[in-house]
Order: C-alpha cells, then structure tokens, then sequence
C-alpha cells in the first residue's frame, strides 16, 4: 500500500513539547524520547538497558511495541488537533534481537481518516 501525502504537523508542534508529556509516564519509564519531527514522520529512541531488556538479556518485544504505541498515537493525536488518540490494533515483528545501544522507531501515516488513522512504524 503506497504512502499517502506527507501532512504537515500543526503549527507550534515541537520535540520540547512532545517530551514534556512524557514527564512521569511510562516513555520516561523506558527512556522514550522524541529526537525528529520530520516532512511526513515523527521519529523517537529507546535505551536497550535494563529498563527494557527481558531476563534474557534481549530488547524486550513488549518494550519495542511501547516504543511503537508511543509514536503511533502521539503522531495521530498531533493530526487529531491533539486530542487523545488512542491504538485500536498493533502488530508487531520483532526480526533481530539486540542486547545494547538504542532503537529508533519512525512513524509514517498509511491512512489519516476523519476517525481511524493507520501508522507505519
């Protein structure tokens, strides 16, 4: 499925903004900050450390998919005039495992509707 048209963020959208409602949640939790808004994509990272690893000494699958919940809805409440949007259904490949650094999440509007919208990340 192609991508639709960039859309642009609303005006006065900023990284200092996106990251201050993290303040206290569980992005502060597993260290999730918001590093890009971008033409068409907002981008984010995570520390795979302790915080996010499982008793394996892997990136936690459940953390990857809070790192993707995370840009998923903070990009469509952005575009829903920022009210609270919440994910109807996520699905989630977890295809190398990684042990140390920092992943990065992008997320890209598939489908952006009056009432559902549709994310790549």
């Amino acid at each position: 499925m192609a991508l639709e048209p960039a859309r642009g963020w609303p005006e006065g959208t900023s990284l200092d903004s996106l990251n201050a409602r993290s303040a206290g949640t569980l992005m502060a939790s597993l260290g999730i900050v918001f590093t890009e808004l971008g033409d068409g994509y907002l981008r984010a990272t995570m520390p795979v450390d302790a915080r996010t690893h499982q008793p394996y000494g892997l990136l936690h699958g459940g953390a990857s998919v809070a790192l993707a919940e995370t840009l998923g809805s903070s990009a469509g409440m952005l575009l829903a005039g920022g009210n609270a949007v919440v994910g109807l259904e996520i699905n989630a490949n977890h295809l190398r495992a990684v042990r140390s650094g920092i992943v990065t999440g992008t997320a890209r509007p598939i489908h952006v509707g009056r009432s559902t919208q549709v994310w790549e990340i």
